[in-house]
């Protein structure tokens, strides 16, 4: 059973829409029960990063995430704010993130004169760092749609899986074994979206 974590802050409707065109067998839930007992977990979200993290642990998820992830090695997939909190800090706030990742999630700053508007929304293209069943059975042109105005560090080069560029390259998607992370929307990049679901699905 896939667990979609509903911690007050995701995308759950088109979500859930998508994974049930991959026909997936899911629940969403903010049940620390369920979670100890999924198979995948999805954490979505958009919004702040200190209200994300607040409502995690308020639920009191925060502990039992990192034991599933860490122990037990379940896969998780964090989607856009989902993905930032799974990294140790934001310039966005103070609280501190989960942590299962060495990295932080930074605000785009631009020069004035690049005329480069924040938040990055829209369609764009994905660039891969290395190989992952990921983004596998996809056209060489990988593009997915992105709202945000915050992107990810990554400490380490080899936990990078994609970048994208918007005025300098970020960190569009990392996976460290069985934690991966995704900048853009899968939910909402048609068959690019639906097939990353299917990957993530069969891992």
């Amino acid at each position: 059973m896939i667990v979609v974590v509903d911690y007050g802050m995701g995308n759950l409707g088109s979500i859930q829409k998508m994974l049930k065109k991959c026909g997936a067998n899911f629940v969403v839930s903010n049940l620390p029960k369920d979670i100890e007992s999924a198979e995948k977990i999805i954490l979505p979200g958009v919004g702040s990063f200190d209200k994300g993290m607040i409502n995690l642990r308020s639920l009191q998820l925060v502990d039992v995430i990192k034991k599933v992830v860490l122990q037990n090695k379940t896969p998780i997939l964090g989607i856009c704010l989902g993905m930032q909190l799974l990294t140790k800090s934001s310039e966005e706030g103070v609280e501190f993130g989960l942590g299962l990742v060495d990295a932080n999630t930074k605000r785009f700053r631009f020069d004035p004169s690049s005329k480069l508007k924040v938040p990055h929304m829209g369609w764009n293209i994905t660039h891969p760092l290395k190989k992952s069943t990921l983004y596998e059975n996809m056209e060489d042109e990988k593009r997915f749609y992105f709202v945000h105005s915050y992107a990810v560090s990554c400490n380490k080069v080899e936990d990078i899986l994609t970048t994208t560029n918007y005025g300098y390259e970020f960190v569009s998607s990392f996976q460290v074994d069985n934690i991966i992370g995704a900048q853009f929307h899968p939910e909402k990049s048609h068959k690019f979206g639906i097939t990353f679901f299917n990957n993530f699905l069969e891992l």
